[in-house]
């Protein structure tokens, strides 16, 4: 087995290599195809999306060798006279490049002062000068400098790319792991492929001759499915005392109320958008197993059966939204459960 965690022996070479980002990835290969590589792009979205990856592509695709690729990260260096600094190097030429390119990563750190001169730079850049900026949050980022770049926002990877991107590293690998515990890692990554890489690498390190659903949720210390699904069961059924004796139970094992609020919203999620239409099992195929699918269609049935089904559509999207309330809501560590708990009751006591 390989010491190399997977995100690094597997990232990306080629813009063809990226896995989703498809409108970010056209627009540049075009743009390099045509030798009109902008002067300052800005990369923003979540972690673990692409941002530097194709920073670096880009770079490469432009001629750079490694010693005219300048990567500099904005938490560490914030300060004016780091911009300062970088403002009078841009002048001087690449060693062995027709370009020399400057990532900035996690630019939204930068204090107001490196902001102001950094927009000097941008204004008027050298000739032989990219610069390529990436921030996760790009509401910290001046309107002054976003004017002065090409933005681009990436966005989180979908779990079925996501899933036909473990696969293929896994059988690179020669992983013998289950699609279903695939789908499960993608989930749990939300979205950032480097997170599931890293997850992908945790879990082969079980030494499992096949790694199951149950394998990825042993190491990520996420409940069995069915206990899952019974918290839900019991809340829609309005037995809230049994409810929260399961809900006590799993977290007295040591599961995150995050991480069960999580796995409870999935599954409400997919419970609201199986009984909106039947047919939305087509998409949600690609997230659930198909054991997963079935109880789902067991418990709607038992949900229509206590009312009709514009009130069960009713009382589900009341479900998702308090959930989706209580995932979102910040707690002190010793009370983490308290958000997830008041939602359940609310949905149990309707």
């Amino acid at each position: 087995m390989t010491s190399v965690v997977f995100y690094r022996k597997y990232r990306p070479k080629t813009l063809k290599e990226i896995v989703g980002q498809v409108h970010v990835v056209t627009i540049l290969e075009r743009a390099l195809e045509q030798h009109r590589v902008a002067h300052a792009y800005l990369f923003s979205g979540p972690r673990g999306t692409g941002k530097t990856t194709i920073a670096r592509i880009i770079a490469r695709e432009l001629g750079c060798m490694p010693e005219d690729i300048v990567e500099i990260d904005a938490a560490s260096s914030r300060g004016i006279d780091e911009a300062r600094a970088l403002r009078d190097a841009v002048h001087f030429l690449p060693l062995r490049s027709p370009k020399k390119v400057y990532i900035i990563d996690e630019v939204h750190m930068l204090t107001k002062e490196a902001f102001n001169a950094l927009l000097k730079t941008l204004e008027e850049p050298p000739e032989h000068v990219v610069f390529i900026l990436a921030t996760t949050e790009l509401e910290k980022v001046p309107d002054t400098i976003v004017s002065r770049t090409q933005h681009f926002s990436f966005n989180k990877i979908a779990i079925p790319d996501i899933v036909r991107e473990l696969a293929r590293i896994a059988k690179i690998e020669k992983l013998s792991i289950e699609e279903d515990a695939l789908k499960l890692i993608a989930f749990f990554a939300d979205g950032a492929l480097r997170d599931a890489e890293n997850l992908l690498f945790q879990v082969q390190g079980l030494g499992e001759k096949t790694t199951t659903e149950r394998d990825v949720r042993m190491v990520l210390g996420a409940p069995e499915e069915e206990s899952t699904n019974k918290i839900l069961e019991y809340a829609l059924a309005g037995e809230a005392n049994e409810m929260l004796k399961m809900l006590d139970t799993v977290l007295h094992e040591g599961t995150d109320p995050k991480m069960l609020s999580r796995l409870l919203l999935r599954n409400a999620r997919a419970l609201y958008l199986l009984l909106a239409d039947p047919a939305t099992k087509n998409i949600l195929q690609e997230e659930f197993t198909k054991e997963e699918l079935e109880r789902f269609f067991v418990t709607l049935q038992k949900i229509q059966n206590e009312s009709n089904a514009k009130a069960a559509l009713s009382r589900l999207e009341f479900t998702v939204a308090l959930l989706l309330e209580a995932a979102r809501q910040p707690a002190d560590d010793f009370l983490a459960h308290i958000p997830l708990e008041l939602a359940l009751l609310k949905i149990a006591t309707q």
